[in-house]
């Protein structure tokens, strides 16, 4: 077996692209299947490939895969196997928690809290719900440069009505990695009665999770951004809280979702989640020292930058800065030409004209905003990529400020390689 100390997707690496020495700092948007991973899954996209809801020998070997994989997943997050459900990724957990638990409600009038720097699967979720006449709540976490995009739980409590059914709030932020007071928030709405969804998406596998400790009763994560493979995820519910069901046609993950289990994307996550909870203190401790480096060597070789976001509460991969006089969109696109991947936000926004809604709801200007760049590693980041990244990021910022206002709109308006 291939050695999981770095996960590598050979040819179809992002990493291999490009110019001699790419540098792929993109981690939060996704990662590379670790190796052993992909060994993991291959049997049942061929031999294996009984469906996991026959009851005949094909089926059952199937079954054992899925139920071991449910078992590794669980115990990545603290939680019994009953408890976990088998998903489409972090959107569809995030979308069955809420739907689920606003359906799931007795309550003739509905309201949800949430925050103001959540996922778009969380804030599309719930406008669709506002749609539908639910009442909902948009907490926001600060004004100024010194709110750090944190939440206070007070502003939570502040929040609740008696209608209220949902709390939901992401454990680390995707663009900032920022992490939340979940546990705090998680006692206010057990002491209200009200359900909690936390979405975890951005710090399963990159910090430790236990469910019991947090106190969420709903708990999404996605198997891609721990090098395991897209299109797979899991939501946590807690034993003895009711969600509806989104989907219908079958009595597949205790009939909270209907449909043919994925089987061999099912035993990547159960194996991405293994390795995760294995290598956790090691990626973690190795990986926040090379984030470190590289912000503390950019902001003492590039004039006025800025670090966004709280410098220790937050997962250890992601570093978010501010390049004031350097369009981000200009910075990413010259960056990529010179083989170092990053990105200006949530891949879920690409293509959006409009500044970060986390960076603004944070208290950044809208210049702030336009001008920065998310750096995130993962367990396959080398010194010698961040050597390459510390040395090429400065020139190009200074290059990008160095333009005139049409300069710099005429690059950003160039196509990326």
């Amino acid at each position: 077996m291939v050695s999981s100390r770095h996960c590598s997707g050979g040819a179809t690496d992002p990493r291999s692209a490009g110019t001699a020495t790419p540098v792929y700092l993109d981690y939060n948007a996704t990662t590379p299947v670790d190796p052993a991973v992909l060994e993991a899954m291959l049997p049942f996209l061929a031999e294996n490939f009984g469906n996991a809801g026959s009851v005949h020998s094909a089926g059952q070997r199937a079954r054992a895969a899925v139920d071991a994989a449910r078992e590794s997943v669980a115990a990545l997050i603290g939680a019994k196997l009953s408890e976990i459900v088998f998903t489409s990724g972090g959107t569809e957990a995030d979308n069955l928690a809420i739907f689920g638990a606003v359906a799931a409600s007795t309550k003739p009038r509905k309201h949800i809290v949430t925050t103001a720097i959540e996922h778009h699967a969380i804030l599309h979720s719930c406008e669709e719900l506002a749609r539908q006449g639910v009442d909902v709540t948009i907490v926001p976490v600060g004004t100024g440069r010194d709110s750090q995009g944190i939440v206070d739980p007070e502003e939570i409590r502040r929040a609740l009505r008696p209608e209220t059914v949902l709390i939901t709030v992401m454990h680390a932020n995707n663009e900032l990695g920022t992490i939340q007071p979940i546990e705090e928030i998680a006692r206010i709405a057990a002491d209200a009665g009200v359900y909690f969804h936390c979405d975890a998406v951005q710090s399963a596998g990159k910090v430790a999770l236990d469910v019991n400790k947090l106190g969420a009763d709903l708990l999404s994560i996605s198997a891609h951004k721990f090098c395991g493979p897209k299109g797979v995820g899991a939501l946590y519910v807690r034993s003895g809280r009711q969600i509806a069901p989104r989907s219908y046609g079958g009595h597949a993950e205790r009939d909270r979702r209907a449909g043919t289990e994925n089987v061999p994307g099912i035993v990547g996550l159960g194996k991405a989640a293994e390795l995760a909870r294995k290598l956790l203190a090691e990626d973690s401790a190795r990986i926040s020292r090379m984030r470190d480096r590289l912000e503390n060597t950019l902001v003492e070789r590039i004039p006025n930058v800025l670090i966004n976001g709280d410098r220790t509460r937050r997962v250890p991969n992601t570093s978010n800065l501010s390049f004031p006089g350097a369009g981000g969109e200009a910075l990413l696109i010259a960056l990529d030409l010179q083989g170092i991947a990053c990105s200006t936000g949530a891949a879920c926004s690409s293509g959006s004209t409009e500044p970060s809604h986390v960076l603004l709801a944070a208290g950044l200007s809208h210049d702030d905003a336009r001008s920065s760049l998310r750096f995130s590693l993962g367990r396959p980041t080398t010194d010698s990529e961040i050597d390459r990244a510390m040395e090429v990021i400065p020139v190009v910022v200074e290059r990008i400020r160095a333009l005139s206002p049409r300069e710099r709109e005429s690059a950003t308006a160039m196509p990326a390689r």
